[in-house]
């Protein structure tokens, strides 16, 4: 993982959401243009999403200059238990003043996830206004990410050829979990000012050990970035 991550501490998951929803209004508050942010799935950043669509933090947030989009999607339909989008819906969406443009969902809706993929891709690059990523200029304001017991992040899973894409923006996976999944690739999260890893628990300890290591065999220490790194962690995940 490069460069090297700044570690945020919080007491426990709680401390944890409520410091990463304060970090997000910051930052949102003191971008001048239309603030890119993308989103993950979760039960963390879920907190997260409630804080912000609740007072007082909702009425700190100017949501006319935020476009979310997603890091990664389960190919499910958008009211699915397992969506993400649907998540973040109850969570946030629906407690907020965002138009419908501002709301760049992961189409699930195609005929097959590598419809979907493309049909996002094409999304991303209308919103930024080009086909090709200039490191000078980054796609997302900020990203959040998660980390998974076995070292994905998004859907960035071991041993999947999404590993290796480095021209498109979004890929599909199949096979890695029950349902087919939708992932922007390493160029797409790597194209952000700030990334911010949410890890919580005592179970994710030795995961985050070795990505803090930078053991290049997981996924989510292979991210190399120009922006930021953040790790907001609680103690039980840090803790030796």
């Amino acid at each position: 993982m490069s460069p090297a991550p700044r570690i945020d501490v919080a007491e426990d998951a709680k401390d944890l959401a409520n410091r990463v929803a304060a970090w997000l209004v910051s930052r949102i508050a003191s971008a001048s243009k239309p603030f890119a942010l993308s989103l993950s799935g979760g039960s963390t950043p879920k907190q997260v999403y409630q804080l912000l669509g609740a007072e007082p933090l909702r009425d700190e947030v100017d949501w006319r200059k935020v476009e979310l989009f997603w890091g990664d999607e389960r190919f499910v339909p958008f009211d699915h238990e397992n969506s993400n989008f649907r998540m973040t819906s109850e969570a946030l969406l629906r407690h907020v003043a965002l138009a419908p443009a501002q709301i760049h969902r992961v189409p699930t809706d195609a005929e097959s996830p590598a419809q979907a993929a493309a049909l996002y891709q094409r999304a991303l690059q209308n919103f930024y206004g080009a086909k090709t990523l200039d490191p000078d200029r980054p796609l997302f304001d900020v990203t959040l990410l998660g980390l998974g017991a076995d070292g994905h992040t998004a859907s960035l899973f071991p041993d999947t050829r999404a590993l290796e894409e480095r021209d498109a923006w979004a890929t599909f996976i199949i096979g890695a979990t029950p349902e087919p999944r939708i992932s922007l690739t390493y160029p797409a999260l790597e194209s952000s000012a700030e990334i911010a890893f949410l890890v919580s628990g005592a179970e994710k300890r030795g995961i985050l050990a070795r990505v803090l290591a930078n053991d290049r065999t997981l996924p989510a220490a292979r991210l190399a970035t120009r922006g930021l790194i953040h790790i907001f962690a609680d103690r039980a995940a840090l803790s030796p």
